[in-house]
């Protein structure tokens, strides 16, 4: 039985970081000072112990079917995770427990199947059911370190060197801190917290317990940006006087995580700029590599609310809408015709069944919704300018309206500029006029994902927080750079980075 197991009811809804809304309830636990979840009912998948391993994983489809467990070495739109950084020979085999076995948590927690002698998941937390089942089998997880919540894992004595914590934004404070008071190492999902104390507490905490704490901030591991922010300390652009960088979401990705998705209130999660854009304002810090001073922002949501509704909508897709064949956001189009972002669905192992599934889910959950009625608050567009040290200016942009995605940069120096769309960028010497060219090509996050993972487990085998560039301190600042453009934005003035 799953820990707690006795303790399963169904009693309202919950959000996992990569899902729709499942039957469970969020409240705070007063006593212990963070957040907890209580628990909910799923039907068991009933495994035949005395199977072997590979007939369980073939029985489960967990190789190549269930739509969210992602197929190792890919990410979870189709592309390949690449790995640049080589392993140091010698090195210790870490474990891990892993808190939420949604997306992220299986981007990391395939890293451990790919490199079984770097690190082994021994834990798992997940309440639901069959992504805790599929999570336990793939990494042979024994029932007695089976969770249903986080909570329930540090009742436990520590059994493992670190914790991965891939939980919804609004439940990392509460695992981390209790992580950290057991003695874990942990790698964090970004955002690190919702609100900047209780970044400041985790940091605070981190840094009395000399924890390694690894921040999610994979774009510093990208092989892309790596380069660039090279070209930058190196002197070949002379000295940096200011920075344009643009971060265009793509319509549908806006529809699906922050208008339907578990991302769609800023109230019930974090706001659009920490839970999208805090790995782009880590990324212009670090190339900064001075304190940003002052910001300024502006932004709305223009485009997703009720006056833009079309005439006789009803309030799902699905259920005679007017004008749903001719709707770029139309939830059938999005996830039943094109199959568009399933990966947030648990659909069964029989492909042929994936039809009558996603309709189900398009009737249940907030994915079928109209995008014109949702409870959504995020800006579907975002201007910050920034102030940095020495007078650096930066400015950045979050769009939604656009047909395509990928972070577009332009870098401007006394004696060259940089030019990029993180597959390749042009440095251009303005002294020469010579045009040196980079690309690669790379999954999603520009190769960050597994980079990192090789750095993080390096860093707790040595105990050499050191080797990390995303450690909990070098990433506190882009989070209240963040918090200080939506206080920007609210009040209509600018505020300074304190």
């Amino acid at each position: 039985m799953l820990q707690s197991a006795g303790l399963f009811r169904a009693i309202g809804p919950i959000r996992t970081r990569s899902g729709p809304v499942h039957p469970c309830h969020s409240q705070y636990n007063k006593e212990k000072g963070y957040p907890s979840i209580s628990y909910l009912s799923y039907k068991r998948i009933t495994l035949d112990h005395n199977k072997s391993r590979r007939k369980v994983l073939k029985q489960l489809a967990i190789l190549s079917g269930g739509a969210l467990h992602i197929p190792i070495g890919f990410d979870e739109h189709g592309k390949t995770l690449r790995r640049n950084t080589p392993k140091n020979k010698g090195q210790r085999t870490i474990t891990a427990i892993t808190l939420g076995a949604g997306n992220r948590g299986n981007v990391y927690g395939n890293y451990a199947s790919k490199y079984p002698d770097e690190i082994t998941i021994v834990g798992v937390a997940e309440p639901i059911e069959i992504r805790n089942e599929r999570y336990a089998v793939q990494h042979n997880i024994p029932e007695e370190h089976r969770f249903i919540t986080w909570e329930h894992v540090f009742d436990k004595p520590k059994f493992a060197d670190a914790v991965i914590i891939t939980t919804p934004d609004d439940l990392h404070y509460g695992p981390c801190m209790a992580a950290l008071e057991k003695g874990y190492d942990i790698l964090l999902e970004k955002p690190i917290a919702p609100t900047a104390q209780e970044c400041r507490d985790i940091l605070e905490l981190a840094t009395k317990k000399q924890a390694i704490v690894a921040v999610c901030h994979v774009l510093r591991y990208a092989p892309y940006f790596i380069e660039m922010r090279k070209k930058i300390l190196d002197g070949s652009i002379g000295n940096l006087l200011s920075i344009q960088h643009f971060e265009p979401i793509e319509h549908v990705h806006m529809a699906h995580s922050f208008v339907r998705g578990n991302w769609h209130n800023s109230k019930q999660t974090t706001p659009i700029i920490l839970a999208k854009s805090c790995h782009d304002l880590d990324i212009l810090r670090w190339f900064v590599n001075k304190p940003c001073e002052q910001i300024s922002a502006f932004g709305d949501l223009s485009w997703f609310t009720e006056k833009n509704k079309p005439e006789g909508a009803p309030a799902r897709c699905m259920d005679g809408c007017p004008i749903e064949s001719s709707c770029p956001y139309s939830a059938m189009k999005i996830y039943y015709r094109d199959r568009q972002r399933t990966y947030v669905f648990d659909l069964p192992e029989d492909k042929s069944k994936h039809g009558d599934a996603i309709l189900e889910y398009l009737r249940t959950t907030n994915y079928g919704r109209c995008v014109y009625q949702m409870e959504n608050d995020q800006p579907d567009h975002y201007v910050a300018n920034m102030k940095f040290e020495d007078g650096i200016t930066v400015s950045f942009n979050m769009e939604a309206f656009t047909s395509y995605h990928g972070r577009r940069t332009r870098i401007m120096g006394s004696h060259g500029d940089i030019v990029g769309d993180m597959r390749s960028f042009t440095h251009v010497d303005f002294l020469t006029g010579e045009r040196t060219e980079w690309s690669m090509e790379t999954d999603g996050h520009g190769g960050g994902d597994w980079n990192l993972m090789a750095d993080w487990v390096r860093a707790v085998a040595e105990k050499d927080a050191s080797i990390l560039s995303s450690s909990i301190d070098a990433s506190v600042e882009s989070h209240l750079m963040a918090f200080a453009a939506e206080e920007s934005r609210k009040t209509n003035t600018i505020v300074s980075v304190q």
